[in-house]
């Protein structure tokens, strides 16, 4: 039995959920998400709920059970509240700027890194912070991890880009010989 899949997901007022065959059209006032589910699980929405059920007992259908269930909670959340993901960066003379649809980060390579921002997705630069903002928990995290590896951070004095919540295990330095 899937843990993840038994739960049902409690759809918030102002998001309107639709079922045809094997596609789930979420809407809320501006945007429409839709989710294909191929016929792997079976599909029910009542009272405000959407529960997802396993075909048969076989592993890959209980697999795709959860899964379904977890990618339909996170468009969910999605058109409800959004997804953010905040980067932090560390270093003498590193910056980030916005300049229209281009974030530009200076990360001391010999040039400015000029980075797209994708549609439907919201990057905003304070001090040394970097928030992005979007409706698809992929694409936030992806757009996050892309730029941490332009300069992610070192070991030693923790320079680089990180996420804000993460940790950097520091090792010590050289010793002397005395």
């Amino acid at each position: 039995m899937s843990r993840v899949g038994k739960k049902p997901i409690n759809i918030p007022s102002g998001i309107e959920v639709s079922i045809n065959g094997s596609n789930i059209a979420f809407k809320n006032s501006k945007l429409v998400r839709n989710l294909e589910t191929f016929n792997r699980v079976k599909i029910e929405y009542s009272n405000n709920e959407l529960v997802f059920a396993a075909i048969d007992s076989a592993p890959q259908s209980r697999a795709f059970w959860g899964t379904y269930r977890a990618l339909a909670n996170n468009i969910v959340i999605g058109l409800s509240s959004g997804f953010v993901k905040t980067l932090e960066i560390n270093g003498v003379g590193y910056r980030a700027s916005v300049n229209g649809k281009t974030l530009e980060l200076l990360l001391g390579f010999s040039h400015p890194i000029k980075y797209p921002i994708p549609e439907n997705i919201e990057i905003s630069v304070e001090k040394n912070l970097i928030t992005i903002k979007g409706i698809d928990k992929q694409q936030v995290g992806q757009i996050a991890a892309e730029i941490r590896d332009f300069r992610p951070p070192e070991p030693y004095k923790g320079k680089g880009v990180k996420y804000s919540d993460e940790t950097i295990i520091r090792k010590a330095g050289k010793t002397s010989k005395k």
